[in-house]
């Protein structure tokens, strides 16, 4: 079985560092990454990923912006996103559980338990 594919859209390189590590090491995952908005909807229409870590504050495009420019394109409308935030008040949870995305991830997260929690919320095995 192939592994699966992940594509992590946020502009702090040092985070994507310790993401991509944390996923490729414990998930066993592929993991692409994208350091812009606009960089990360380029590689999803073209690698088409099985699923995306999307940071939701991010200069060029940000990240809800950016979710439903993936929502509105056919080729990457499929692709399941976790949103990676600070924001995780009520009123900004109840917002992101409208918009239909797979689940969200509040930063700071537990760099050991990251893997575990993305195939958790995309009911992948672990």
């Amino acid at each position: 079985m192939l592994a699966k594919r992940i594509l992590v859209i946020d502009d702090e390189k040092n985070l994507c560092t310790v993401i991509q590590a944390c996923l490729e090491n414990f998930g066993r995952w592929q993991v692409l990454v994208a350091q812009s908005g606009s960089e990360g909807l380029a590689l999803a229409t073209t690698e088409h990923p099985d699923a995306i870590l999307l940071d939701v504050m991010m200069p060029d495009i940000d990240g809800m912006a950016l979710f439903q420019k993936l929502q509105d394109n056919s080729t990457t409308c499929e692709i399941p996103v976790i949103l990676l935030t600070a924001k995780v008040q009520t009123v900004d949870l109840n917002q992101f559980a409208q918009l239909g995305v797979a689940g969200v991830i509040a930063k700071p997260f537990d760099p050991l338990r990251l893997s575990e929690i993305v195939a958790s919320t995309l009911g992948w095995q672990f």
